[in-house]
Protein backbone atom coordinates (compact mmCIF):
# COMPACT_ATOMS: atom_id res chain seq x y z
CA UNK A 1 0.00 0.00 0.00
CA UNK A 2 1.55 3.38 -1.01
CA UNK A 3 0.46 7.16 -0.36
CA UNK A 4 1.83 10.02 -2.05
CA UNK A 5 2.21 13.14 0.36
CA UNK A 6 4.46 16.59 0.27
CA UNK A 7 5.15 18.10 3.61
CA UNK A 8 6.74 21.50 3.25
CA UNK A 9 8.96 22.73 5.39
CA UNK A 10 12.25 24.89 5.11
CA UNK A 11 12.49 24.49 1.62
CA UNK A 12 9.62 26.01 0.78
CA UNK A 13 8.53 28.08 3.46
CA UNK A 14 4.83 26.67 4.32
CA UNK A 15 3.65 24.86 7.31
CA UNK A 16 3.10 21.19 7.08
CA UNK A 17 0.39 19.65 4.98
CA UNK A 18 -1.43 16.45 6.94
CA UNK A 19 -1.35 12.92 5.47
CA UNK A 20 -5.20 11.63 5.11
CA UNK A 21 -5.24 8.55 6.31
CA UNK A 22 -8.07 5.65 6.16
CA UNK A 23 -9.55 4.48 10.13
CA UNK A 24 -8.01 1.25 9.78
CA UNK A 25 -4.06 2.72 9.39
CA UNK A 26 -2.11 3.27 12.44
CA UNK A 27 0.17 6.20 10.72
CA UNK A 28 -2.30 9.25 11.93
CA UNK A 29 -1.97 13.27 10.65
CA UNK A 30 -0.56 14.39 13.57
CA UNK A 31 2.36 11.26 13.63
CA UNK A 32 3.07 12.00 10.32
CA UNK A 33 3.75 15.49 11.07
CA UNK A 34 5.94 14.44 13.75
CA UNK A 35 8.09 12.04 11.20
CA UNK A 36 7.90 15.46 8.61
CA UNK A 37 9.38 17.77 11.92
CA UNK A 38 12.18 15.07 12.49
CA UNK A 39 13.69 14.75 9.26
CA UNK A 40 13.74 18.80 9.17
CA UNK A 41 15.68 19.01 12.47
CA UNK A 42 18.12 16.73 11.18
CA UNK A 43 18.48 18.87 8.10
CA UNK A 44 18.49 22.13 9.62
CA UNK A 45 21.48 20.85 11.74
CA UNK A 46 23.25 19.68 8.72
CA UNK A 47 22.42 23.16 7.18
CA UNK A 48 24.16 24.86 10.43
CA UNK A 49 27.32 22.67 10.62
CA UNK A 50 27.73 23.29 6.83
CA UNK A 51 27.70 27.24 7.97
CA UNK A 52 29.94 26.27 10.43
CA UNK A 53 32.43 24.18 8.09
CA UNK A 54 32.37 27.09 5.59
CA UNK A 55 33.39 30.16 7.99
CA UNK A 56 35.78 28.54 9.83
CA UNK A 57 37.67 27.42 6.67
CA UNK A 58 41.36 27.75 7.95
CA UNK A 59 42.64 28.26 4.62
CA UNK A 60 43.17 31.81 4.32
CA UNK A 61 42.46 32.41 0.72
CA UNK A 62 38.85 30.90 1.03
CA UNK A 63 37.78 32.16 4.99
CA UNK A 64 35.21 34.97 4.67
CA UNK A 65 36.30 37.97 6.57
CA UNK A 66 33.47 40.00 6.80
CA UNK A 67 30.87 39.08 4.06
CA UNK A 68 30.37 35.74 1.91
CA UNK A 69 27.69 35.48 -0.77
CA UNK A 70 27.81 31.37 -0.05
CA UNK A 71 26.37 32.31 3.67
CA UNK A 72 24.65 35.61 2.71
CA UNK A 73 25.54 36.99 5.89
CA UNK A 74 27.60 39.95 8.08
CA UNK A 75 30.55 37.98 9.47
CA UNK A 76 32.81 39.09 12.52
CA UNK A 77 35.80 37.23 13.83
CA UNK A 78 36.95 37.62 17.43
CA UNK A 79 40.09 36.02 19.36
CA UNK A 80 38.79 36.82 22.61
CA UNK A 81 42.28 35.85 24.49
CA UNK A 82 44.20 37.26 22.13
CA UNK A 83 45.61 34.25 20.75
CA UNK A 84 45.14 32.27 17.79
CA UNK A 85 42.26 29.97 19.24
CA UNK A 86 39.63 30.27 20.51
CA UNK A 87 37.85 32.07 17.59
CA UNK A 88 34.39 33.39 17.90
CA UNK A 89 32.97 34.10 14.18
CA UNK A 90 29.70 35.69 14.43
CA UNK A 91 27.60 35.17 11.56
CA UNK A 92 24.19 37.79 11.23
CA UNK A 93 21.89 37.43 9.08
CA UNK A 94 20.30 40.54 10.19
CA UNK A 95 16.75 40.53 9.16
CA UNK A 96 16.70 38.03 6.69
CA UNK A 97 18.70 37.02 3.97
CA UNK A 98 18.14 34.87 1.49
CA UNK A 99 20.36 32.32 -0.89
CA UNK A 100 18.85 29.14 -2.95
CA UNK A 101 15.32 30.24 -1.97
CA UNK A 102 16.52 29.87 1.76
CA UNK A 103 16.07 32.86 4.25
CA UNK A 104 17.89 32.90 7.44
CA UNK A 105 17.29 35.55 10.05
CA UNK A 106 18.96 36.36 13.28
CA UNK A 107 22.54 35.15 14.44
CA UNK A 108 24.74 32.06 14.60
CA UNK A 109 27.15 32.21 16.83
CA UNK A 110 30.43 29.95 16.27
CA UNK A 111 33.11 29.20 18.59
CA UNK A 112 36.12 27.32 17.40
CA UNK A 113 38.57 25.54 19.91
CA UNK A 114 41.02 24.64 16.92
CA UNK A 115 41.15 24.12 13.64
CA UNK A 116 37.83 21.71 12.78
CA UNK A 117 40.40 19.49 10.91
CA UNK A 118 42.67 18.80 14.25
CA UNK A 119 41.98 15.61 16.63
CA UNK A 120 40.24 17.15 19.84
CA UNK A 121 39.25 20.48 17.98
CA UNK A 122 35.33 21.09 18.78
CA UNK A 123 33.38 23.52 16.87
CA UNK A 124 29.83 24.71 18.67
CA UNK A 125 27.65 26.57 16.75
CA UNK A 126 24.66 28.40 19.19
CA UNK A 127 21.37 29.73 17.66
CA UNK A 128 21.06 33.32 18.66
CA UNK A 129 16.76 34.60 17.56
CA UNK A 130 17.79 32.77 14.44
CA UNK A 131 15.06 31.53 11.96
CA UNK A 132 15.19 29.50 8.53
CA UNK A 133 12.13 30.34 6.39
CA UNK A 134 10.21 31.46 9.39
CA UNK A 135 10.68 27.98 11.62
CA UNK A 136 12.39 29.42 14.50
CA UNK A 137 15.37 27.17 15.48
CA UNK A 138 17.09 27.25 19.23
CA UNK A 139 19.94 25.14 20.82
CA UNK A 140 23.64 24.07 20.85
CA UNK A 141 25.48 21.56 18.49
CA UNK A 142 28.85 20.85 19.00
CA UNK A 143 31.11 18.77 16.55
CA UNK A 144 33.72 17.63 17.66
CA UNK A 145 37.03 16.18 16.02
CA UNK A 146 37.61 12.45 17.00
CA UNK A 147 39.87 11.18 14.36
CA UNK A 148 41.83 8.46 15.64
CA UNK A 149 43.31 7.28 11.59
CA UNK A 150 44.29 10.51 9.61
CA UNK A 151 43.06 9.14 6.48
CA UNK A 152 39.47 8.76 7.89
CA UNK A 153 38.41 11.80 9.38
CA UNK A 154 35.79 11.87 12.28
CA UNK A 155 33.15 14.02 14.44
CA UNK A 156 30.74 13.53 16.81
CA UNK A 157 27.60 15.84 16.40
CA UNK A 158 25.99 16.46 20.08
CA UNK A 159 22.62 18.32 19.53
CA UNK A 160 21.45 19.70 23.02
CA UNK A 161 18.31 22.29 24.05
CA UNK A 162 17.49 21.92 20.64
CA UNK A 163 14.20 23.43 19.88
CA UNK A 164 12.48 23.66 16.92
CA UNK A 165 8.78 26.22 15.99
CA UNK A 166 6.85 25.61 13.09
CA UNK A 167 4.51 27.93 11.37
CA UNK A 168 1.91 27.15 13.26
CA UNK A 169 3.53 27.65 16.44
CA UNK A 170 4.07 23.84 17.53
CA UNK A 171 7.19 23.16 19.39
CA UNK A 172 9.54 20.08 19.17
CA UNK A 173 12.55 19.58 21.46
CA UNK A 174 14.88 17.66 20.33
CA UNK A 175 18.45 16.26 21.13
CA UNK A 176 21.10 13.39 20.04
CA UNK A 177 24.63 12.43 19.34
CA UNK A 178 25.77 11.58 16.02
CA UNK A 179 28.87 9.95 14.69
CA UNK A 180 30.49 11.73 11.00
CA UNK A 181 33.10 9.99 9.08
CA UNK A 182 34.49 12.07 5.90
CA UNK A 183 34.86 9.29 3.28
CA UNK A 184 35.39 12.01 0.27
CA UNK A 185 37.85 15.30 -0.16
CA UNK A 186 40.10 14.15 2.24
CA UNK A 187 42.91 14.72 -0.15
CA UNK A 188 41.77 18.42 -0.17
CA UNK A 189 41.37 19.87 3.26
CA UNK A 190 40.73 23.11 2.01
CA UNK A 191 38.66 22.53 -0.37
CA UNK A 192 34.89 21.88 0.78
CA UNK A 193 32.87 20.77 -2.34
CA UNK A 194 34.18 17.66 -2.91
CA UNK A 195 33.91 16.66 0.78
CA UNK A 196 31.42 13.22 1.50
CA UNK A 197 29.97 12.79 4.83
CA UNK A 198 28.89 9.72 6.59
CA UNK A 199 27.24 8.61 9.59
CA UNK A 200 27.16 5.15 10.59
CA UNK A 201 25.80 5.13 13.64
CA UNK A 202 23.44 7.65 16.47
CA UNK A 203 20.19 8.52 17.35
CA UNK A 204 18.25 11.56 18.31
CA UNK A 205 14.93 11.88 19.53
CA UNK A 206 12.06 14.56 19.34
CA UNK A 207 9.20 15.56 21.74
CA UNK A 208 6.57 17.37 20.33
CA UNK A 209 4.24 20.14 22.77
CA UNK A 210 2.08 16.87 23.77
CA UNK A 211 4.61 15.25 25.08
CA UNK A 212 4.80 12.62 22.39
CA UNK A 213 8.74 11.30 21.77
CA UNK A 214 10.28 9.68 18.29
CA UNK A 215 13.39 8.28 18.49
CA UNK A 216 15.33 7.75 15.06
CA UNK A 217 18.03 5.66 15.11
CA UNK A 218 20.68 5.21 11.93
CA UNK A 219 19.80 1.84 10.80
CA UNK A 220 22.04 1.90 7.35
CA UNK A 221 25.00 3.81 7.11
CA UNK A 222 23.76 7.74 5.94
CA UNK A 223 25.45 10.13 3.23
CA UNK A 224 25.45 13.68 3.19
CA UNK A 225 27.26 15.05 0.24
CA UNK A 226 28.56 19.12 0.94
CA UNK A 227 27.56 20.12 -2.07
CA UNK A 228 24.22 19.27 -1.80
CA UNK A 229 21.88 20.25 1.14
CA UNK A 230 19.93 16.64 1.48
CA UNK A 231 20.99 13.35 2.88
CA UNK A 232 20.99 11.68 -0.15
CA UNK A 233 21.54 7.67 0.81
CA UNK A 234 20.84 5.61 4.14
CA UNK A 235 17.68 4.27 6.58
CA UNK A 236 16.27 5.86 9.92
CA UNK A 237 14.61 3.26 12.39
CA UNK A 238 11.78 5.65 13.71
CA UNK A 239 9.85 4.34 16.82
CA UNK A 240 7.32 5.62 19.22
CA UNK A 241 3.64 6.11 20.09
CA UNK A 242 2.15 4.36 17.09
CA UNK A 243 4.75 5.05 15.02
CA UNK A 244 7.36 1.83 13.94
CA UNK A 245 9.27 2.17 11.04
CA UNK A 246 12.00 3.11 8.28
CA UNK A 247 12.91 6.48 6.56
CA UNK A 248 14.78 5.55 3.79
CA UNK A 249 16.71 8.41 1.63
CA UNK A 250 16.96 6.62 -1.68
CA UNK A 251 19.58 5.65 -3.51
CA UNK A 252 22.41 8.63 -3.05
CA UNK A 253 20.57 11.29 -5.39
CA UNK A 254 20.75 15.02 -4.21
CA UNK A 255 16.40 15.50 -4.02
CA UNK A 256 14.41 16.74 -1.06
CA UNK A 257 12.77 12.92 -0.90
CA UNK A 258 12.67 10.12 0.78
CA UNK A 259 9.78 7.34 1.96
CA UNK A 260 8.35 6.16 5.28
CA UNK A 261 7.73 2.55 5.41
CA UNK A 262 5.35 1.77 8.51
CA UNK A 263 5.29 -1.86 10.04
CA UNK A 264 2.10 -2.81 8.15
CA UNK A 265 3.95 -2.32 5.24
CA UNK A 266 2.01 1.09 4.50
CA UNK A 267 4.68 3.05 2.56
CA UNK A 268 4.66 7.29 2.24
CA UNK A 269 6.39 9.01 -0.68
CA UNK A 270 7.31 12.63 0.73
CA UNK A 271 9.28 15.47 0.57
CA UNK A 272 11.17 18.66 2.16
Amino acid sequence: MKKTAILLSIICASAFIYVSCSSDEVVNQADTTAVSASVVIDAVNEMDVKTGLTVTNTNPAAKPSETSPEVCASITIETPNGTPYPKVFTVDYGTGCTTNQITRKGKLKITLSGPVITTGSKMTVERIDYSINGFKLEGTIEYTNTTTVATVPQWSRKVTNGKFTDLLGRVFTNSGTHTIKQTAGVDTPYVLEDNIYEMPEGSHTVTSEKGGTLTLTVQETLVKKYSCEYVSKGKLKIQGGFLNGVIDYGNNDCDAKYTYTHENGATYTLSM
